[in-house]
């Protein structure tokens, strides 16, 4: 694949978090790095006017200076890395779903330049996650140093998604060169208040759960015959609160766009939205290639 590595790039701490990652990506990858910088034209055109927001965007010549210091400085800290810069009107939400139909990746930070900080992820890494056109890498949190040690981790829940997201979880991990652990939630102990209900719902889980680790991993293996591959059953309030808890230890994780059940018309499933708003590592939406 000679598709570029695509980052997201306007200045802010959040920004330059994510460029470093998608330096990382690209040079494991060893393909070009593109920085894009989608700015607002004064005119408006490509995006809707906000009534609330009077302000215009900064200069095109700064932002081609702000830019280019960041591809200076990339350079030199990645050797062998090859990075392009590109100014896009329109904005930047809109501007990365474009480029992610020629990317291989695209990496968007937690939050951009005038970001709540409050909200865990803004709106331009939403609009990507929801709607990118190949994979989407989302740097959270952005305090926190690159992770280069820990394991990547996938969820596995039986469905088309997941099983795109394990693919996409062993290339990584074989590309970073650590373990890749599937992981599976089940319910709680105990949720029952039947001793005999709670004693088949516990064998129904396991039986389920070795089954769907069993064939996920045979998977992965098939395609990745040296990646050391673990399986990790949990038990867990939710699919969301066990992938979040099993994330504090992940350089990443992975999940589908969708799990079971959900909705053909829903571009991101509410445990992938959860993650990339709550996970303590990088969060790769696995979308497909287009």
């Amino acid at each position: 694949m000679n598709r570029p590595v695509v980052v997201g790039v306007d200045g802010s701490p959040s920004s330059l978090v994510a460029a470093e990652h998608a330096a990382r990506a690209a040079v494991l990858r060893r393909l070009p790095l593109h920085l894009v910088h989608g700015y607002l034209h004064p005119l408006g055109y490509g995006v809707p006017l906000n009534p609330y927001d009077l302000g215009l965007p900064a200069p095109t010549e700064e932002s081609r200076q702000m830019l280019e210091k960041v591809a200076a400085e990339l350079v030199d800290r990645w050797p062998g890395l090859t990075v392009q810069v590109r100014q896009v009107a329109g904005g930047p939400g809109a501007s990365l779903v474009e480029a992610s139909r020629h990317a291989a990746l695209v990496v968007v930070g937690s939050r951009g330049l005038g970001g709540f900080a409050g909200l865990l992820l803004g709106s331009v890494g939403s609009q990507v996650a929801a709607h990118a056109h190949c994979p989407v890498l989302v740097v959270r949190p952005e305090e926190q140093p690159i992770p280069v040690d820990g394991p990547v981790l996938a969820g596995v829940d039986g469905s088309d998604g997941a099983r795109r997201a394990a693919g996409y979880a062993a290339e990584e991990a074989t590309l970073r060169d650590v373990p890749l652990v599937l992981v599976h939630v089940g319910p709680p102990d105990g949720d029952r208040p039947v001793p005999e209900e709670v004693a088949e719902s516990q064998a129904a889980y396991q039986a389920e759960a070795v089954r769907l680790l069993a064939e996920a991993s045979a998977a992965v293996r098939a395609d990745h015959p040296e990646l050391v591959v673990r399986e990790h059953p949990v038990r867990a309030a939710g699919a969301v609160q066990g992938l979040v808890e099993a994330s504090g230890s992940a350089s990443m994780v992975a999940v589908g766009t969708r799990g079971r059940g959900g909705f053909t018309g829903l571009l991101l499933g509410s445990v992938s939205q959860a993650l990339v708003q709550h996970a303590h590592c990088p969060v790769l939406v696995a979308h497909p290639y287009d």
